[in-house]
């Protein structure tokens, strides 16, 4: 396991106090697991960091589990060295509360997407708390070189198998089975995991964009979608494509031709500074071009990184209450392009890559076939993305 450089974590503690500062806050309570891995390289199923605006001020309260696995990380040098630790003596949060109660800080915020309203509750009766929302996500969505380096490297590695991944999807097998090579593949490829619960939708079940792999067996001339992830060193990938079960149809060409296109379309609108909706118009008129649009519902890509969906978002501009929800593209972003056309009784077709956003314009992450495969034919074990 590679963890990111101290420095790289001395600089993202730091971006993170600036914002605090911006927004008039003396310190922030971090919950969120992922951005315990984010801020201190620790992996863990429980914990609780306190980030204070003005340094040393970073403090991680963990029970008994995770004690030594934080010291080891100190002892190798792969830890905030400023980092003090507290040991939980009850619950995390009445020790949270003693914490912040020896250390009074004007306005102390937390996490509101990953706080429950009975634990704000609770907590809100002891201290006074102050909602933050996306500070941490939006730090996150441009990558410094480390996740950058890390994400490069596990998209090649996807890459690598969606040929062999492609080719399980035959006639007869179902799509439970197929799935669990897919799995399997992920395995062997040196992923720690796979990044989410493979989708393996055959036949009109690739009407459902989120299927679940069934008992269905695979027939001549299904489409199949196949759409698939792994985790390497903490960071996630994702790829999903689209094959034929015997010789294509003209229907079905005609359905893969046009999401080819939008794919396209979105991969030339991705630039810095261009608005993520714009990407997502881009390929929205594509498919409107062939009489598909109504048939594309959800957003045409979303951030990747220690979650498989993070930030940024690439979908339609959305207004809400505070205001328009959208984001201009900037470099180190690395985020998918997945548009999708589902036609019910029929099927489905989406195709996905990975990009990262450079200050030249977009790295394709995930070069490999795209092309509308038979299976009951050889499948090439790695295109070169055309």
């Amino acid at each position: 396991m590679r963890f990111a450089p101290p420095e790289r974590l001395a600089a993202r503690a730091s971006a993170l106090r600036r914002e605090l500062a911006a927004r008039g806050l003396d310190a922030i309570v971090v919950t969120a697991l992922p951005h315990l891995f984010y801020l201190l390289n620790l992996r863990a199923s429980a914990g609780v960091a306190i980030v204070e605006r003005e340094p040393p001020g970073l403090r991680l309260i963990i029970d008994f589990r995770y004690v030594e696995a934080v010291n080891r990380l100190l002892e190798q040098g792969i830890a905030p060295p400023d980092l003090e630790t507290v040991q939980v003596e009850s619950t995390y949060d009445e020790t949270l509360c003693d914490v912040l109660r020896g250390r009074p800080a004007a306005r102390v915020a937390v996490e509101a997407d990953h706080l429950s309203v009975r634990r704000w509750m609770w907590l809100q009766k002891e201290v006074d708390l102050s909602p933050a929302v996306e500070l941490i996500e939006r730090a996150r969505m441009v990558k410094d070189r480390h996740e950058a380096e890390t994400l490069r490297k596990a998209g090649r590695m996807l890459a690598a198998i969606v040929g062999p991944a492609c080719a399980c999807a035959r006639r007869g097998r179902s799509e439970i089975e197929v799935a669990r090579d897919v799995e399997r593949l992920i395995e062997e490829a040196g992923f720690e995991r796979p990044a989410f619960d493979s989708i393996v939708a055959s036949g009109p079940n690739g009407a459902l964009p989120h299927a679940h792999p069934t008992g269905r067996r695979l027939a001549g001339g299904d489409l199949v979608i196949l759409d698939f992830g792994g985790v390497h060193e903490g960071y996630c990938v994702d790829v999903s494509r689209t094959v034929s079960v015997g010789p294509p149809t003209c229907e079905t060409r005609r359905l893969h031709r046009a999401v080819r296109e939008a794919q396209s379309a979105a991969l030339a609108a991705a630039a810095p500074g261009v608005l993520a909706s714009d990407v997502d118009g881009a390929a929205r008129t594509a498919l409107e071009g062939h009489g598909l649009a109504d048939r594309f519902g959800h957003g045409t890509g979303h951030g990747l990184g220690i979650d498989v969906h993070e930030l940024p978002r690439i979908g339609k501009r959305r207004t809400g209450p505070a205001g328009p929800d959208d984001v201009a593209l900037a470099a180190g972003m690395v985020f998918t392009i997945e548009p999708g056309v589902y036609v019910p009784d029929l099927g489905g077709v989406r195709i996905e890559d990975d990009v990262l956003m450079t200050e030249a314009g977009i790295e394709l992450l995930t070069p490999a076939c795209r092309q509308l495969l038979d299976t009951d034919r050889p499948v090439p074990g790695r295109g070169d993305g055309r």
